[in-house]
C-alpha cells in the first residue's frame, strides 16, 4: 500500500520554477485573517502564532519561499548595505508579499509569483526582509516586472503595515525599522542568498 505524505511546506517544496522570473510560495496569511498563522519549523502545520490584537490588516497575501533561510549571507548584505557590522538573520525562511485583485480566502495553499522587489526591514538588530511578488496571472499584478511599476500608494501600505504591525499601542518604542526598498534585480540577489543560507544550513546540521 502507498501512502501518500503531504510534503513540509518549508523543506519539501522545490522554490524555484521552469520560468526563470518566478518563485513558489507557501501563503501563510491572507487579508481577511484575524489571526496570525506560522508554518510550525517541526511539523509543517500551520499554527497559531497569536491573535491580531489591533486593527492592522496585513495587505497582501503573506507567507515564505521554500528551502530558503535568512542567515549569515542575508546579514552580509544588511551590513554592507548599512555598512554595519552588527546585523544577523533572522532564522526564518524568507518573507514574500503575493500582490494580487483577487481575494483568497484562506492561506495553506502554494502559490507561484513573480518577485519585483523587497523591503529591507530590521527588527531590531536582525535583518527581516520582505520581497515583494506578483501573483502569476493575475489581472491587475501580474504584467508587472519591477517595483518601480507599482503605485507608490501600494508600497506605502505594505511599509506602514510592516513597520507598525508588531507596535503595542501606548509604548514609544518602535520594533521595525524600514531601511529601503530594493527593485527585482536586488530581489533576486536576496532570495538566491537566503537559498545558499537554507543549503549551508542543513550542512551544518546533517
Amino acid at each position: 500500500m502507498v501512502i501518500d505524505h503531504k510534503a513540509h511546506p518549508w523543506h519539501g517544496i522545490t522554490p524555484l520554477l521552469d520560468k526563470k522570473d518566478e518563485v513558489r510560495a507557501f501563503i501563510e496569511i491572507v487579508p481577511t485573517d484575524t489571526v496570525k498563522y506560522e508554518v510550525d519549523k517541526t511539523s509543517g502545520y500551520l499554527s497559531l502564532d497569536r491573535p491580531q490584537k489591533f486593527s492592522n490588516i496585513v495587505p497582501s497575501l503573506y507567507g515564505f519561499i521554500p528551502q530558503t533561510l535568512c542567515g549569515p549571507k542575508m546579514a552580509e548584505l544588511a551590513n554592507a548595505v548599512l555598512a554595519r557590522y552588527n546585523v544577523e538573520g533572522d532564522g526564518d525562511p524568507l518573507d514574500i508579499c503575493v500582490l494580487t485583485e483577487k481575494d483568497v480566502t484562506h492561506g495553506d495553499i502554494i502559490v507561484k509569483a513573480r518577485p519585483i522587489g523587497g523591503l529591507r526591514l530590521l527588527d531590531h538588530y536582525q535583518s527581516d526582509d520582505k520581497i515583494i511578488a506578483v501573483l502569476e496571472n493575475d489581472a491587475l499584478y501580474g504584467e508587472m516586472k519591477d517595483i518601480s511599476e507599482l503605485p507608490k500608494e501600494i508600497s506605502r501600505r505594505l511599509i506602514h503595515y510592516f513597520t507598525t504591525y508588531k507596535d503595542i499601542p501606548g509604548e514609544n518604542t518602535k520594533r521595525m525599522e524600514f531601511v529601503g526598498l530594493y527593485d527585482a534585480a536586488t530581489a533576486w540577489d536576496v532570495i538566491r542568498r537566503s537559498m545558499e543560507d537554507y543549503q549551508n544550513y542543513l550542512k551544518e546540521n546533517e
